[in-house]
């Protein structure tokens, strides 16, 4: 919601991310430095969005008013939230209305998580994903018969602890697809806190430095009384221990080896020689042995054309074999090209998060958050 104090108006994350999804008009100014502008900014198919950075504004507005259109509804961005807040207030005082500044600023728009339903499960039950919008990460949770899964959980572990709450469900199992290199898992912290199994694929977890149950084909795991099986798949690629998820014989977790519009890069570990083969014989056999009908579910998005109605990243595994380029490559030594050469900058901190998620160190808060910051570029055709 949209809180009025005088002519400023702050702006939340969650009407931020509802004016994105239902393609609203939105012209916003970007005070950030001009780098971090271009690294990483929001947007939506309906936004206009101009960068200034905020020490070219100190000594007046006026450079900025002449590019703001008058009468449209005005968001101002930065960092945190200050500096935004103080040049809206500039452009208030100006003369302009329906101004407004980011609640929290780029930090906030980075951790804000919505829940969406995906589907209802054929037992009882229901999936739910989990949009990290600004960061364009997807997490899931199973909920059945008073249990619940979480899959590839983020940071942000109260909003998961909350939402399985209010669902009426005790936390049993989290999952992670694979060892994550563009932001930082959640999985182990959410199992400690509310006493659930933490599991990890075992040729990801060599170097971890804490107990983990062992993802392996053949170790299916049931959520609540229904027996709503989450069949694990071996899917090596993005990394050597990849592995998906089939859960309820309908839906394909994928993890961070094919996104509705991209395939998964192998080069975040150093190992994208070696990894290629790997990742074309999941794409081009493993998953091809699959159900066409099976709805995949990705752990990432990397542009807004992916989020279908409501927010949800979801398409259906026949459809993504006809339109997704990165399964359409047809000669060998033109996808090992694709995948290795000509990638999109590698993730912000990388190699830290990494090591963070195998509990070699320990950020703070802070650091984390910061590690953090910018798009997780975890596909070959993101650029």
């Amino acid at each position: 919601m949209s809180v009025t104090t005088g002519q400023l108006n702050k702006t939340t994350t969650k009407e931020l991310n509802r004016i994105v999804l239902a393609k609203e008009e939105l012209f916003i100014l970007d005070v950030r430095n001009e780098s971090d502008f271009n690294d990483w900014k929001i947007e939506g198919e309906s936004i206009e969005i101009i960068n200034i950075p905020y020490f070219e504004l100190l000594d007046g507005v006026d450079a900025a008013l002449d590019r703001i259109p008058d009468g449209k509804k005005v968001l101002v961005v930065c960092a945190k939230e200050g500096s935004s807040k103080f040049i809206a207030e500039q452009i208030v005082e100006a003369g302009r209305t329906n101004v407004h500044y980011l609640e929290g600023g780029m930090k906030s728009w980075s951790e804000h998580l919505e829940p969406v339903k995906i589907g209802d499960l054929k037992d009882g039950g229901s999936l739910y994903q989990f949009v990290r919008i600004g960061k364009g990460c997807l997490s899931y949770m199973v909920v059945s018969s008073g249990e619940a899964a979480v899959i590839d959980t983020l940071r942000m572990t109260d909003v998961f602890e909350q939402f399985a709450k209010e669902q009426g469900a005790v936390i049993k199992h989290t999952l992670d697809t694979h060892l994550h290199a563009d932001h930082i898992s959640g999985g182990r912290r959410l199992a400690e806190q509310t006493g659930a199994v933490y599991w990890l694929p075992p040729k990801d977890a060599g170097e971890v430095t804490f107990p983990y149950e062992k993802l392996e084909e053949g170790r299916d795991i049931t959520v609540g009384g229904t027996k709503i099986e989450i069949q694990p798949i071996y899917s090596p690629g993005h990394t050597i221990g990849s592995t998906s998820f089939i859960v309820d014989g309908q839906y394909l977790l994928t993890g961070d080896i094919l996104f509705i519009e991209s395939i998964g890069r192998p080069d975040l570990a150093g190992k994208a020689e070696d990894w290629v083969s790997d990742l074309r014989n999941t794409l081009y056999n493993r998953y091809k042995e699959l159900s066409g009908d099976l709805i995949v579910l990705p752990a990432h998005f990397g542009k807004v054309t992916e989020l279908g109605e409501g927010g949800r990243v979801m398409a259906r595994l026949t459809d993504l074999y006809r339109n997704n380029p990165g399964l359409n490559i047809r000669e060998e030594d033109t996808f090992r090209r694709t995948v290795t050469e000509n990638l999109p900058p590698q993730p912000n901190a990388y190699q830290e998060i990494r090591q963070t998620n195998m509990g070699k160190i320990t950020p703070s808060e802070d650091e984390q958050r910061e590690m953090e910051i910018g798009p997780n570029r975890c596909a070959v055709h993101d650029k």
